[in-house]
């Protein structure tokens, strides 16, 4: 399997990356990054580029991919609506429009995993600024045409191996509750998961396909 990975340097996309990295069915990973990180691994290649608004520029480089694996996201809390779905709706929509474009059904097909959150508001009117952006983007999503597409929605996320948050609060919480987590993870699967199970639950999806387009935190732990 053939994968391209939106969002790797965050801290679900490093988890992402490592499971495709240990997955023997996984043959190569793109990473589509801004800058280039120096990871050396025979199966991963970084694609550098700048403008995540227009791909235009790369679409050659984007051609027969299986999966496309988007973790790219950031958090909601001071960012106005209008700069929030700019980040959110509009650069995740411009992949997922260049993927499905440069790998449609008739010459295989892209199964497409998106990492959006628990409370994403599928109506899209709710009163929670963030969820309804993601709501629009995952329906928005879910109407391209690809082989396959998932929305995940995970909850609190343990991460493991390593793996640090990028944004300092959510990495506070972390380093506080730390010891408490992998309990938390086994006590309350419909609220926790980890860095691992994700990325494992997201290359089972996209391998094997799954009962349903939306995935919440506790189906995301039964992969």
């Amino acid at each position: 399997m053939k994968v391209i990975l939106f969002g790797a340097t965050g801290m679900v996309g490093q988890g992402v990356l490592r499971e495709c990295l240990l997955d023997p069915d996984v043959e190569c990973i793109l990473s589509i990054v801004r800058a280039a990180t120096g990871q050396l691994q025979p199966k991963l290649r970084e694609l550098v580029h700048k403008d995540f608004f227009d791909f235009s520029a790369v679409e050659s480089e984007l051609a027969g991919y299986d999966a496309g694996l988007f973790c790219l996201g950031v958090s909601s809390a001071g960012m106005k609506e209008e700069d929030y779905r700019r980040v959110t709706y509009d650069i995740t929509l411009a992949a997922a429009r260049t993927l499905a474009t440069l790998n449609p059904i008739s010459t295989g097909g892209m199964t497409f995993i998106y990492v959006s959150g628990m409370g994403t508001d599928s109506s899209e009117k709710g009163r929670t600024m963030w969820a309804r952006v993601k709501g629009k983007t995952e329906n928005d999503l879910l109407r391209l045409p690809f082989k396959a597409a998932y929305m995940f929605r995970p909850a609190a996320i343990v991460p493991l191996h390593g793996i640090k948050s990028k944004t300092k609060l959510y990495q506070a919480f972390y380093t506080l509750l730390g010891p408490l987590l992998p309990m938390m993870y086994r006590t309350f699967p419909q609220y926790v998961t980890t860095t691992e199970q994700l990325g494992r639950a997201m290359l089972t999806a996209a391998k094997q396909g799954a009962l349903k387009s939306v995935l919440e935190n506790s189906d995301i732990n039964k992969f």
